[in-house]
């Protein structure tokens, strides 16, 4: 096999497989741009601290980007405001509030960076685990996509989960009222 074939044949198998790294400088943003456009309601985006386990599932994306953690949170964010179909639900790891700056040199500031990174967004803190958990759930059925940056600090990781952008969940419920307002009036007909 010529050395040409063998990189097709790798490329395709790394895309098939769904598992794509890239490692030059804002290639990963680009993928982020094309993957954001794609990805939908119960997917979910990591934006992963340096240690973060590598994944071999199929429906998990793997991306390198060699910028910090609340830098490349910053730029999804953004990407995901401009494709008006999906909003983040926002986790942060409980772990991550009570890393002492003594023990973790940065946390401090790390912390800071990330409530601006945040653009408004609420963050709901569930414990590392429980996250890990959720986004192993979610990859038997739903895509994945990691961002692995240079951040060297526990507990640094941040889990978005897609949310449909045009239906929030007050609008959910109500249409399951009155649907189930609807149900009820077709069984209790009015008696002749």
């Amino acid at each position: 096999m010529t050395f040409a074939r063998w990189i097709l044949a790798l490329g395709a198998a790394l895309t098939v497989s769904g598992c794509v790294d890239m490692r030059s400088g804002s290639s990963w943003q680009a993928a982020v741009d094309s993957q954001a456009a794609q990805l939908g309601y119960r997917n979910w985006i990591v934006i992963a601290e340096a240690s973060f386990p590598a994944h071999s599932r199929s429906g998990v994306r793997q991306l390198s980007a060699a910028v910090e953690v609340p830098e490349a949170l910053d730029y999804v964010l953004q990407a995901l405001e401009r494709t008006e179909n999906v909003r983040p639900q926002v986790y942060l790891t409980r772990e991550l509030r009570s890393v002492e700056n003594d023990f973790a040199p940065g946390i401090d500031e790390l912390r800071e960076r990330l409530r601006t990174s945040l653009h408004g967004h609420e963050a709901t803190e569930l414990d590392q685990q429980s996250l890990l958990t959720l986004l192993e759930d979610a990859n038997r059925s739903f895509d994945v996509l990691v961002i692995r940056t240079q951040t060297a600090l526990p507990y640094s990781s941040v889990f978005l989960e897609l949310k449909p952008g045009y239906w929030d969940a007050e609008s959910e419920s109500r249409l399951r009222e009155r649907i189930e307002h609807e149900r009820m009036q077709k069984l209790v007909r009015p008696f002749p």
